[in-house]
């Protein structure tokens, strides 16, 4: 059931405080995506920019509390240099890059990308592969980002790939414009603000004999019964996650955005060998995480490795102990490690080669035991060889290294992820999944296998959510492939935006369908369109290509 608005029970006072920065068509994007997070956090939107958002926000500060700001392009960098309250700035992944100019590209061979600050190198090479015609530019302020709308323009450029600024500016120019974000970059951007207000919410009290209650924010929450999947691939990742239990070395885990890093650390933690019916064990010690890329520089050094009092304008009466401190006789998950700047890499590694902590503001150094499980997504030796990240940490935090492999990777995972998170969302929702659910989850196999899941096990699990909350809606419904369609067009965007045609495996599946339910509401295409989550165009279509095989 949903939370009432205007409750003033304690769990909601004890939610973290988020706020919204947005215009334009972002707003509408934020305003969507809220309503996923609205139990774990109190969300309000602000629907201002750059200095009339600050303004506003400094004014709420002075009586209320806000533990992190989500903006996003040029608008959040103006907001991050000028708040002293965190700022989540929203990124704009590559996928959503690619499947921008793939939008922009069905309205005109040229293409127009402006971006603020910096352009994408990266853009050269895509080009070149795919034969586009894309024309960068960058900027700086809001004239210079109406210059560069202009100056394509002027160059014939017809569609412009930017955030929202952009591409209101592109309309008012009579141009196309091609929002560049997706609700799985905002998502994520939700993600961080909660990660970050987990943090500066924790209270680290410390006793007489240094040791740190557990409560429910640092306790590993998964196992290795987590890690699923019937592939060799799983297989030998779960013995590799047994094996690494046993040492207390330090590990890095590498594998893309949604692939499970932290699922597999905490796996890592709990299954230490000594935590069955003995005190000594690091599983049944706390396991605290943080994200190196999603906090501040500033905010990062205090978290990790506490502060002092007076040490810096804001900081807490009596000082307080970092992340470090918290994980004692536990373990510590740094993820996105490649994120984390250069000074606080060298601090980083004094940390572990002397295994003691100075608090931010001191020059008492306290003894520490904890165990570093290390995460990126990034080529780290690569960024060793750019001088952007210490070699000498690079091996230090890599005595054991994990690689967790892509969903794409290993197909065979792919029906029995599906269905174990589908029968999780329906649970969730207090529905009784069809006794034939694994039938149909294999009959949209194909479908599923097509899709490249760039956000990987997380982006599936998001979508079978999805789909089983339209499936709640119609009970009696069965989950065939142009049912699954309906409910995620990103599986087959060329169907989606009516220029396209299903994968060769799952297109009879869907002529056969559709000629069902057209029987079934004796020939009513409206409701049939309907039932089938189509347009009438898409269903006709189909028909006629029965017919003429």
């Amino acid at each position: 059931m949903a939370r009432p608005l205007h409750s003033s029970s304690n769990r909601d006072n004890d939610l973290p405080v988020i706020w919204t920065v947005s215009v334009s068509r972002l707003f509408d994007l934020f305003r969507d995506i809220t309503l996923e997070f609205d139990h774990q956090a109190n969300i309000a939107p602000i629907q201002l920019g750059f200095e009339d958002a600050v303004q506003h926000i400094r004014e709420r500060l002075a009586t209320e509390r806000c533990d992190a700001v989500i903006a996003a392009g040029s608008n959040g960098a103006y907001l991050k240099s000028r708040l002293s309250v965190p700022v989540i700035i929203a990124k704009a992944s590559g996928f959503d890059v690619m499947q921008a100019l793939a939008r922009a590209r069905k309205i005109t061979p040229r293409v127009g990308v402006i971006t603020y600050q910096a352009s994408m190198p990266a853009l050269a090479e895509f080009q070149a592969a795919f034969d586009l015609s894309i024309e960068q530019r960058s900027y700086a302020t809001e004239e210079d980002a109406r210059a560069q709308v202009n100056d394509l323009k002027a160059s014939g450029i017809q569609a412009i790939v930017g955030a929202g600024l952009i591409t209101d500016l592109a309309e008012e120019a009579g141009l196309s414009g091609i929002f560049v974000y997706s609700a799985a970059s905002i998502r994520q951007a939700f993600n961080d603000a909660l990660e970050l207000a987990r943090l500066s919410q924790l209270q680290l009290e410390s006793t007489g004999g240094r040791s740190y209650p557990v409560s429910d924010t640092l306790r590993a929450k998964h196992g290795i019964s987590d890690l699923r999947g019937p592939s060799d691939a799983m297989e030998a990742i779960r013995r590799s996650v047994t094996l690494f239990a046993r040492s207390p070395a330090n590990v890095l885990i590498h594998g893309e955005t949604g692939s499970g890093k932290e699922l597999a650390a905490q796996a890592i933690h709990r299954e230490h060998p000594l935590a069955q019916g003995t005190a000594g064990g690091r599983s049944s010690r706390p396991f605290v995480a943080v994200n190196c890329g999603a906090i501040a520089e500033s905010l990062l050094e205090s978290e990790l490795f506490g502060y002092e009092e007076g040490a810096f304008t804001g900081s807490r009466r009596g000082g307080r102990a970092g992340l470090f401190e918290a994980a004692h006789r536990g373990t510590l998950f740094l993820d996105e490690i490649g994120e984390m700047p250069l000074a606080l890499q060298t601090r980083l590694l004094r940390v572990l080669e002397e295994r003691e902590v100075v608090r931010v503001g001191s020059t008492r150094p306290i003894a520490v035991d904890v165990r570093i499980i290390s995460a990126t997504h990034c080529d780290l030796e690569e960024r060793v060889r750019d001088g952007r990240f210490r070699a000498d940490l690079f091996y230090r935090i890599g005595v054991l290294r994990l690689n967790l492999p892509p969903l794409r990777a290993r197909p065979d995972d792919l029906v029995a992820l599906a269905e174990w998170c589908l029968k999780q969302a329906l649970a969730s929702l207090d529905v009784r999944p069809h006794a034939n659910l694994h039938a149909e989850v294999v009959a949209c196999a194909p479908l599923l296998e097509s899709y490249a899941w760039p956000g990987n096990v997380r982006e599936l699990r998001n979508l079978m959510e999805r789909v089983a909350l339209f499936l709640s809606a119609e009970p009696l419904r069965s989950m065939t492939p142009a049912f699954l369609l309906a409910a995620a067009p990103e599986l087959a965007p060329a169907l989606a935006a009516g220029a396209g045609a299903l994968p060769a495996a799952v297109a009879p599946a869907v002529v056969e369908s559709a000629a069902q339910v057209l029987a079934r509401f004796d020939g009513n295409r409206v409701a049939a369109a309907q039932y089938l989550g189509v347009s009438r165009t898409t269903l006709w279509r189909k028909l006629k290509e029965q017919q003429e095989r």
